[in-house]
């Protein structure tokens, strides 16, 4: 299964996850969406993309499951790394990129429509960055991306609690665009690409690679201190039981080593 499907129209390429029954952020999603993005580069009846879930997601998070073949803190670090390099990628990329979000976006989800360009949510969809409560941390430049939009204050209170936020407030706390009934969100997510769209591509590259310039060398090594640190937590006792206990469906048991 691809994980992934593109599909073209008037100018805008959809990008569908398809990872049931929650869109999990998968490393083959990741390797995925890094092939897509090379393959519509250089495309020309592409100039705007759309990611989606399919069915009552977007994405609610990483695939816990793969997890539990990570034994060392390197390897663990290394996760985060591969990650990272494609959403930077996603944020760098020449023409724009739009998450329409319902459902859930959620960990890995969330970090990937964080390093889309514009964020359309359903008006009850649930973003967040859950990490916390399985004892490890935001490994995809979660950190680093969530401050940017809504601050330190609410990004401290959004992974230090584990708990979502509407995509009513999302749009209030500056982290989307624009929020609407679940049976309108796509659509207006395909209006806001086909407008994009329709822009000088010069103009709009100029544009995306100009915005870029805001990141500084701190933000920089802050992402790589989070893959450092993503290794060290995942690895920890308590990092072993949040994992161990989010497969086996209980409360977690932290020691606080």
């Amino acid at each position: 299964m691809g994980f992934l499907t593109v599909k073209v129209e008037e100018y805008v390429a959809v990008l569908t996850i398809q990872n049931p029954p929650a869109n999990a952020m998968a490393a083959a999603i990741i390797r995925r969406l890094s092939e897509v993005l090379d393959e519509l580069e250089q495309n020309d009846s592409v100039r705007a993309i759309v990611i989606h879930g399919e069915g009552r997601f977007f994405s609610a998070g990483a695939d816990i499951k793969e997890f539990t073949v990570v034994e060392e803190a390197k390897d663990a670090e290394k996760l985060a790394q591969n990650g990272q390099i494609v959403f930077e990628r996603l944020e760098k990329y020449q023409k724009p990129v739009i998450a329409a979000i319902h459902g859930a976006a959620l960990g890995g989800g969330l970090e990937m429509a964080m390093a889309c360009h514009m964020r359309i949510v359903s008006e009850n969809a649930k973003l967040g960055l859950p990490e916390l409560n399985l004892g490890i941390i935001p490994g995809f430049a979660g950190t680093q991306r969530l401050p940017r939009y809504v601050g330190k204050a609410k990004a401290l209170e959004m992974m230090l609690t584990g708990e979502p936020i509407t995509g009513m407030q999302a749009v209030q706390w500056g982290l989307a665009n624009a929020a609407y009934p679940e049976e309108e969100y796509l659509e207006a997510a395909m209006k806001l690409a086909k407008k994009a769209a329709s822009k000088s591509t010069a103009s709009v590259h100029a544009v995306l690679e100009l915005l870029q310039t805001e990141k500084t060398s701190e933000y920089y090594e802050g992402v790589q201190r989070e893959a450092q640190l993503f290794g060290n937590v995942f690895t920890s006792p308590d990092g072993r039981e949040g994992v161990e206990a989010f497969i086996q469906k209980r409360k977690p048991m932290f020691s606080g080593k």
